[in-house]
């Protein structure tokens, strides 16, 4: 696999997990905020980066399993909504402050 299409294929995993996470991919996100620098991922929240990591891993296993992708999707789609339900749902949890992307 050449160069760029390494690239193509990581660009089109990246927009899966932000499917399955966000619900838009880079450049939706892109298009519907101008003004701000960065990526949706620079705007994440300390939940979503926690969620987001499990995510790719469980996208590596996925992958590795041979799950097309419209399948991976839907899975890590739920995965998300059930997870994001716990990091944020349990008030006994230490909450991590939200990081803003350095400039």
């Amino acid at each position: 696999m050449g160069k760029a299409q390494t690239s193509l294929v990581y660009a089109s995993e990246a927009d899966v997990l932000n499917m399955a996470l966000f619900g838009q991919t880079a450049a939706q996100w892109r298009s519907q905020n101008p003004g701000d620098k960065g990526n949706i991922r620079d705007h994440a929240t300390s939940a979503q980066l926690v969620c987001l990591s499990n995510l790719e891993n469980l996208n590596a296993l996925f992958i590795a399993q041979s799950l097309p992708q419209p399948e991976r999707l839907a899975r890590l789609n739920q995965i998300a909504i059930h997870q994001m339900k716990l990091l944020t749902a349990d008030h006994r949890l230490p909450k991590l402050p939200d990081g803003k992307k350095r400039t």
